[in-house]
């Protein structure tokens, strides 16, 4: 399956940062990792540098799926509001997820001062708001329980949010926790980091083709014909997983971005925060470390990538009208548009930890618009499964849950 289409604006931002061999030769490893997004990157680094021989393959060029294609806001709130989540799982499991998502986003900083470069990292605010009068009251509701969860949450009239970045709405909440980020920079170096550091190996254009299981051994084999030998496995495909699971795991969604030509300058407040309003399907923005804003959303059910792709240009325009109608003092001239398919759940959580139709396997599965603040919570959470420590987002995040 095509998960993106044309070629999203960080891949010609940053061109060919690493480059990795194919894998030809039958080799061991304590744990094989599918998947060199975003996702495997997080796990790789934790894994490898917890002393555990890892490998990564992919059937593409690394970060070169879903990762090329993430407009990379990062931020704890979920697609799911609190006290929706709340009334679905119980208050105290929802609040904790919401505060394991902040200390993720937190989290992020210290893993970028790590790395040799800065990967476009930004800590920013987040502004959740309004566009229309009726969403006012649920938006207030959110407001509260956030509030009385201890996030650090402010609540903002239309009058001073318009004051303060131009931006016509109905009142938001603005939170103090969010970032944002090359997330493809960031996949190769922490690939580059954890091989030169901690003995990770990576191999790309490497498709896995089977699996045989032994008491306590995989035998993974790939395209190339060469086997990798492991204890465990740990699948990080995103939604291309959909292939390998086909008992409902959740909905596939094409959704659109489009990034606009670099401004000379930007407010200063603009480029501190990320954007995102109360619609279904949301509109989001932010800005980029050169000066572009980058606008996403008008998602749709997805299809087939064919019937995606043919919409990109009518999509784009639909994404330029309504940042011009909710910031109409900044004329946005469309540079880069592309789109991708994402998954969702049913209630916006990921899937972290074991499958009961797969022996000595884990899957890290970042659902949703969390996907890589959900990947940082995987990193530990993981870490403790393959140590077999107790961890209680793997019950949260369960499969079949």
């Amino acid at each position: 399956m095509e998960i993106r289409s044309k070629e999203p604006y960080w891949l010609l931002k940053n061109g060919i940062i690493n480059s990795y061999p194919s894998l030809r030769e039958n080799i061991e490893c304590d744990i094989l990792i599918v998947g060199g997004g975003i996702t495997g990157a997080l796990l790789a680094y934790q894994l490898s540098s917890e002393g555990y021989r890892t490998v990564v393959i992919d059937k593409r060029d690394i970060g070169a799926g879903s990762t090329s294609a993430t407009t990379s806001m990062i931020q704890y709130e979920l697609d799911t509001p609190l006290y929706s989540l709340s009334e679905m799982i119980g208050k105290e499991s929802a609040v904790d997820i919401y505060m394991g998502a902040a200390d993720a986003v937190r989290k992020l900083k210290n893993i970028v001062d790590i790395l040799p470069k800065d990967c476009g990292f930004n800590a920013k605010q987040s502004l959740h708001f309004a566009s229309r009068e009726r969403d006012v009251a649920a938006l207030v509701k959110e407001f509260e329980c956030r509030k009385m969860a201890g996030l650090a949450v402010t609540w903002l009239p239309k009058e001073e949010i318009f004051l303060q970045y131009g931006l016509a709405s109905e009142g938001g909440i603005l939170s103090e926790t969010a970032a944002s980020m090359d997330a493809y920079q960031m996949t190769h170096a922490l690939l580059q980091f954890s091989a030169e550091h901690f003995g990770l190996k990576v191999y790309d254009h490497t498709r896995l083709k089977s699996v045989k299981h032994a008491k306590n051994k995989n035998f993974a084999k790939a395209d190339t014909a060469a086997v990798i030998e492991c204890n465990t496995i740990v699948y990080a495909a995103g939604y291309e997983s959909h292939e390998l699971i086909r008992n409902g795991i959740g909905k596939l969604i094409s959704t659109y971005a489009c990034v606009s030509e670099p401004f000379d300058k930007l407010p200063e407040l603009l480029s501190e925060t990320v954007f995102w309003n109360t619609e279904d399907p949301y509109f989001y923005f932010r800005t980029t470390m050169d000066n572009r804003i980058l606008i996403g959303g008008a998602d749709a059910n997805f299809k087939n990538a064919e019937k995606r792709d043919l919409l990109i240009e009518k999509k784009e325009l639909d994404l330029v009208a309504k940042f011009q109608k909710q910031m109409p003092g900044i004329a946005f001239v469309a540079d880069f548009s592309w789109a991708g398919t994402f998954g969702a759940t049913k209630d916006a959580l990921p899937y972290i930890g074991a499958h009961p139709d797969f022996r000595n396997s884990y899957f890290m599965l970042g659902f949703g618009g969390n996907g890589i603040t959900f990947s940082i919570m995987g990193m530990q959470i993981l870490s403790d499964a393959v140590a077999g420590k107790p961890n209680r987002f793997l019950e949260y995040f369960k499969f079949r849950r």
